[in-house]
């Protein structure tokens, strides 16, 4: 295979993981988002700041920064408050469940830690940016 097609191949591939753990998320954080406008109050506080907050950073997880990397912006960083929501959802908050109950949560953290290594690839806003420096 050629670099350029190679180059392709890994972007296609980045943009599919994406679109599927960030547009997935941005469905099941939705439903925070309208908590968080609604009953703030009833949510899990697993770090002991308040299940107002712990609310609000979850949608910022689960929204904000699964939007980012739905379209490839700042990928990186938006990787990093997703997957630690991931992590605390599978092991704090699902901790003494079954397998069953953290797998989700486990696969979410996953391609959030491969984006984090990896980046957003060609097919985004931030390959886009880089290929415009040169």
């Amino acid at each position: 295979m050629s670099v350029s097609t190679q180059d392709n191949a890994s972007g296609a591939g980045l943009l599919v993981l994406r679109l599927a753990i960030g547009g997935m998320m941005l469905t099941h954080g939705l439903p925070k988002f309208h908590k968080l406008m609604d009953t703030p109050d009833q949510f899990a506080d697993p770090f002991g700041v308040g299940p107002e907050i712990s609310l609000a950073l979850a949608v910022f997880a689960e929204v904000i920064c699964a939007g980012l990397l739905v379209i490839g912006a700042l990928t990186r960083l938006a990787a990093i408050p997703f997957f630690i929501t991931m992590a605390t959802a599978a092991f704090i908050i699902h901790g003494a469940d079954p397998f069953a109950k953290k797998e989700m949560a486990l696969l979410y953290a996953s391609g959030a830690l491969a984006l984090m290594f990896t980046g957003a690839g060609r097919f985004s806003i931030d390959g886009w940016l880089a290929s415009r420096k040169g």
